[in-house]
């Protein structure tokens, strides 16, 4: 992302992605200095654990699937294709992919101070919060070799 959002000039990008059997992919389609668009595969069933940016307002935009998004009180939204859900910073949430296919988002990000760490996330102790961790639920990936989202 970082090497993306050096460029100065329009990026062209394709949204296609290999669908997982297990765990989630994150592939980083165009970035500024401000803004991020990232392609988002989740199997079916994957999900996260409760955690807000605290330096990015972002949207999700379903593309296939659907997903259960959470809030910090156990607020609960059914997410299907083609509705979205802007998560404003410090908004706590998580989302699950339902059972029935593999979700894929498309989630586009804007810094609210591009000085400092877009990907900053924290825990609802206000801790730093990794979002590749185990503690996010990160399991290791396995992609169909024949299913693909275009």
């Amino acid at each position: 992302m970082a090497r993306l959002s050096q460029s100065a000039v329009p990026s062209f990008f394709k949204i296609r992605a290999r669908l997982p059997i297990e765990g989630r992919t994150n592939q980083v389609l165009g970035a500024s200095r401000h803004m991020n668009v990232v392609l988002k595969t989740y199997a079916s069933g994957g999900e996260n654990e409760l955690h807000a940016h605290s330096n990015e307002d972002h949207v999700f935009v379903v593309m296939q699937g659907s997903a259960l998004f959470y809030g910090p009180r156990g607020e609960t939204r059914r997410v299907v294709k083609n509705e979205c859900v802007l998560i404003p910073c410090g908004a706590f949430y998580w989302f699950q992919a339902e059972a029935n296919e593999p979700l894929v988002m498309l989630r586009i990000g804007a810094a609210v101070n591009p000085d400092t760490d877009v990907l900053a996330r924290v825990d609802p102790d206000g801790m730093p919060f990794d979002g590749y961790s185990e503690k996010n639920k990160e399991v290791a990936y396995r992609l169909h070799e024949d299913q693909w989202f275009e």
